[in-house]
């Protein structure tokens, strides 16, 4: 059985779109290349040709396509509500079907498919890391001293030594009247930013909740979504509803907006029905503010030099309607001056792969923020998003500005330590 749909079961609403164009002012691979190829209408203009028989899978297709960062941004917009980024994910899964994947596909569908790979490859970046990379001055982030072709003067956060499997138990038992919560971390928190996954969990555990982090999950499959791997992406869904049903859990919480895009949406729109799992999903923030968490912050002494701190919406929160929830968590955080800034809404240029294939773009797409984070006035950016945060971190560290891209929770935890 194929769990994930494919170009023809679209078809209904591709003949939906009416090209009004109205998601040419929202789509952010359009505003940087300004291509008709580029935006959703062409994008469904392709595909209904596609269909058709009209055109076929040839070079030219196949780069219009690749200008997708798959954000939902025309959807949201779209007066007929057509899944633009679905459908995308269709023809590229159709693309490698019937050509195969990518050199790069092929190796993120390597890693994402091989959790000791992962771990491997996690432990000796971090110990070779100083060898290769230098620090940016005055920034958080480093620079690759021999920049690879593709991402030229990318830079990337520190590589941690120990990945959240080393760093916290499988299951901490927490109060009997309390609800058991399964912590779905990502491979950008178990690897990356460990750190942010301990944080989620200490927190947890001092609100008296049992914890499930199973040392069996895999990557949530947005990756490989976006790379056209559908044959992986089942393999990766039915391997975390499987792991996560061995032990009773309430709730499955996300810190990462992608994660959540990935297990608790995307898992929705496949064949097969995982209602049971994708139920459980839940954002962290919408489930701590549910918890009564901000009323606690809220009431807390505010600090008397609290740090000015912005927010950036990652686009997996967005198009799900999640966007008062993280701000609502800042404004109650004592710690916390919190100032909105212009285009806050706008995509970062990660995309998933996008930002492999398409560095250039993806920089000058995430260049687009600079100029409301400067009228800011904030020394941090906040977001609910690991990939959101290296993507940040990498346009402030190229615009030569002195801020810092942090997560929600590490802001959470400083007011909780003072």
């Amino acid at each position: 059985m194929n769990m994930n749909k494919s170009l023809q079961d679209f078809e209904k609403v591709i003949r939906e779109c009416v090209k009004c164009g109205v998601c040419q002012a929202h789509c952010p691979a359009y505003l940087v290349g300004r291509k008709e190829g580029a935006v959703a209408r062409g994008k469904i203009s392709l595909a209904a040709a596609l269909l058709d028989g009209e055109i076929q899978l040839d070079e030219q297709l196949q780069k219009d396509i690749s200008m997708c960062l798959m954000c939902g941004s025309c959807m949201n917009k779209c007066p007929n509500k057509v899944p633009t980024h679905e459908i995308v994910g269709a023809i590229r899964r159709e693309i490698t079907q019937k050509q195969g994947l990518s050199l790069i596909g092929k190796g993120v569908s390597t890693l994402l498919g091989s959790q000791p790979l992962m771990k491997t490859l996690s432990k000796g970046g971090a110990l070779l890391s100083p060898l290769v990379l230098k620090k940016v001055p005055e920034s958080s982030g480093l620079r690759l001293r021999f920049p690879t072709p593709l991402m030229k003067d990318r830079t990337l956060p520190q590589i941690a030594l120990k990945n959240l499997f080393d760093r916290v138990p499988e299951y901490i038992e927490g109060r009997p009247s309390k609800p058991v919560v399964g912590f779905f971390a990502g491979c950008s928190i178990s690897y990356a930013y460990p750190e942010i996954g301990e944080q989620m969990v200490r927190i947890l555990k001092s609100m008296g909740f049992s914890i499930y982090l199973p040392r069996k999950q895999n990557c949530c499959g947005i990756p490989a979504l976006s790379s056209g791997d559908g044959a992986l992406v089942e393999q990766l869904a039915e391997n975390n509803v499987k792991i996560f049903s061995e032990r009773e859990v309430d709730f499955i919480i996300t810190a990462c907006a992608s994660c959540n895009g990935g297990i608790g949406e995307y898992y929705q729109t496949m064949q097969k029905d995982y209602s049971e799992f994708t139920g459980k999903v839940v954002d962290f923030s919408v489930f701590l503010e549910k918890q009564g968490l901000f009323e606690q912050l809220a009431e807390m002494e505010r600090w008397k030099q609290p740090t000015r701190v912005t927010y950036h919406d990652p686009c997996h929160l967005k198009t799900q309607g999640i966007t008062a929830a993280p701000r609502a968590f800042l404004k109650a955080l004592p710690n916390v001056d919190f100032v909105e800034m212009d285009a806050a809404d706008s995509c970062c240029g990660l995309g998933g792969t996008f930002s492999v294939y398409h560095y250039d773009e993806s920089k000058a797409i995430g260049a687009r923020k600079v100029a409301g984070l400067i009228e800011s006035g904030a020394t941090q950016i906040a977001t609910a998003c690991p990939g959101c945060i290296m993507q940040l971190q990498d346009i402030i560290n190229h615009a030569g500005l002195k801020i810092k891209a942090v997560h929600i929770l590490e802001l959470l935890t400083e007011a909780l330590e003072q």
